[in-house]
C-alpha cells in the first residue's frame, strides 16, 4: 500500500503466509555476484533418429510438418535475434553517519575511518524482446526501476541507449525505446489459446550468460497471482518447466512456433522447475497504455483479504478469541486510510460475500472483478458483519502512486 497508514485486524499476522518469489532481473539493490553452480556437466549424445528431448515433454505435441531435430533450433534461429540484454544503472549516494563527521572524532580517528566513495553505482540486468522494428522493446518493470541509465545490447553486439517510456509495478511490464531502425522483431502470439502440455522455450541472458536458450512445457495456466505470493500483482500467471534464472526477467517464453507466448518475470525460491511468466496479451494490453498515455491506470479498493474456511475460523477464536460467524466469502484483514473501501465503511473482520454481484470465494476473484473495473465506478459489495448482512457501494479509484 505504499507507506500508507492502515486499521488492521487483531489476528492479521497469524493468518496470512507469504510464498517468497525471485524477481529474475538483476536487481538495482544487488551486485553482480555470481550464482553459478560448480557441479560437473554431464554430456548427451543424442540419438540418430532424432534430437533427446526434455523427459518431462512427452504431452508437448510438435506441429504438424515440423521436424523432431529442428523446430527448436528453428524457433531459436527466427525470434533469438530479438532478444536483448538490458543493463540497468544507478547512481546511490553513500552517506557516512552523523559521528564521523564529528570535526573532533575526525581529528583523533582519521586514519581509522571506512574509505567510502561519496557516489556508488548499483547495476541491474534483464532481458527484453523487440516488437517492433524501429526498436520497442518490452521487458519487466523491476528490471529498469529506478534506474538512471538503461543500455541494450542486441545480438549483432551493438550497444546502444536506451529510453524508459514506462513501467507498470501492478502487472511488471516496461517498454524501452532505442533509436535504430530495421531492427529484428519477435512475432507475438495469443496467450488466450494457450494449453498445458504445449512447448515452451526460453531465451534470455540468465547470470549474464547471453543467448541462452532452455526448454520444456506449460506445466499450468493461470496461476493467479495470490497463488504464489505476489499479492500485489494484477496477472494470472504461466507456469512452466522450462528453466529460467535470474537475469531470464523480461526475455520471452515462446511456443514451437516461434509465438512469444508470456514474458518470463519470476521463480519460487528454492523450488525446481517452477518459473513464471506474464501471459503476452496481457502484457501487450499494458505496453498499449504505457506507450499511448505514458503510464496504467490500475482500480483498487485498499484491503487486504484471506479465504474463509474452517482452518483460519479456528485458528481466529484461539488467537483473539473471535468468532468469524459466516462460513464462506473473503475476510477484510486490514483497510487503508482513506481508501475506497474505508470510504464506504469496509471494515477489519468485514466478510465479503459478493462483489459486482457476483459470489466471490477467494481473494483472487476480488481482484480479477476489481481489475475489470473502470476507475471512478460505484460497485456494489454484500458483506457479513458479526452474523448481519450489509450492503454497501464502493467507488474504486486508481492505485496511489508511491509518492502518495
Amino acid at each position: 500500500m505504499n507507506n500508507e497508514k492502515v486499521s488492521e485486524f487483531p489476528s492479521a499476522k497469524a493468518v496470512l503466509t507469504c510464498i517468497s518469489l525471485f524477481l529474475l532481473g538483476g536487481s538495482l539493490g544487488l551486485s553482480g555476484s555470481s550464482l553459478l553452480d560448480k557441479n560437473k556437466v554431464q554430456s548427451a549424445t543424442p540419438s540418430n533418429s532424432a534430437e533427446q528431448l526434455p523427459n518431462n515433454s512427452a504431452t508437448a505435441a510438435i506441429p504438424p510438418g515440423v521436424s523432431p531435430v529442428s523446430f527448436i533450433t528453428d524457433v531459436v534461429k527466427e525470434s533469438g535475434p530479438a532478444v536483448v540484454r538490458i543493463n540497468a544503472s544507478k547512481v546511490v549516494s553513500t552517506e557516512l553517519p552523523e559521528v564521523f563527521k564529528d570535526p573532533v572524532f575526525r581529528h583523533f580517528f582519521a586514519d581509522s575511518l571506512p574509505q567510502t566513495p561519496e557516489k556508488q553505482i548499483r547495476r541491474g540486468l534483464g532481458s527484453g524482446l523487440i516488437v517492433s522494428s524501429d526498436g520497442l522493446i518490452y521487458t519487466n518493470a523491476h528490471v529498469i526501476e529506478g534506474a538512471d541509465k538503461v543500455t541494450v545490447t542486441l545480438k549483432d553486439g551493438r550497444t546502444l541507449q536506451g529510453k524508459v517510456l514506462g513501467g507498470d509495478k501492478v502487472t511488471d511490464v516496461a517498454v524501452v525505446k532505442i533509436n535504430a531502425n530495421n531492427l529484428p522483431t519477435v512475432k507475438l502470439g495469443n496467450s488466450d489459446r494457450l494449453q498445458t502440455g504445449e512447448w515452451a522455450i526460453a531465451i534470455g541472458n540468465p547470470l549474464g550468460l547471453d543467448n541462452t536458450v532452455t526448454a520444456g512445457i506449460i506445466s499450468a495456466i493461470g496461476r493467479h497471482s495470490s497463488e504464489i505470493g505476489e499479492g500485489d500483482k494484477r496477472i494470472d500467471f504461466i507456469q512452466t518447466d522450462a528453466a529460467i534464472n535470474p537475469g531470464n526477467s523480461g526475455g520471452p517464453l515462446l511456443n514451437a512456433k516461434g509465438e512469444v507466448i508470456a514474458i518470463n518475470t519470476a521463480i519460487i525460491q528454492h523450488a525446481q522447475g517452477l518459473g513464471f511468466a506474464i501471459p503476452i496479451n496481457k502484457a501487450k494490453q499494458v505496453a498499449d497504455q504505457i506507450i499511448t498515455k505514458g503510464k496504467v491506470e490500475h482500480a483498487y479498493l485498499g484491503i487486504y483479504m484471506v479465504a474463509i474456511n474452517p482452518e483460519l475460523k479456528q485458528q481466529l477464536q484461539e488467537a483473539k478469541n473471535f468468532n468469524v460467524k459466516a462460513n464462506k466469502g473473503v475476510l477484510v484483514v486490514r483497510v487503508a486510510n482513506n481508501s475506497p473501501s474505508a470510504k464506504a465503511g469496509i471494515k477489519p473482520g468485514d466478510v465479503i460475500q459478493s462483489l459486482a454481484n457476483k459470489e466471490v470465494q477467494d481473494p483472487g476473484s476480488i481482484q480479477d472483478l476489481v481489475e475489470k473495473t473502470s476507475v471512478g465506478k460505484e460497485i456494489p459489495v454484500i458483506l457479513d458483519r458479526d452474523g448481519q448482512k450489509i450492503s454497501l457501494n464502493v467507488k474504486v479509484d486508481s492505485i496511489p502512486s508511491p509518492a502518495n
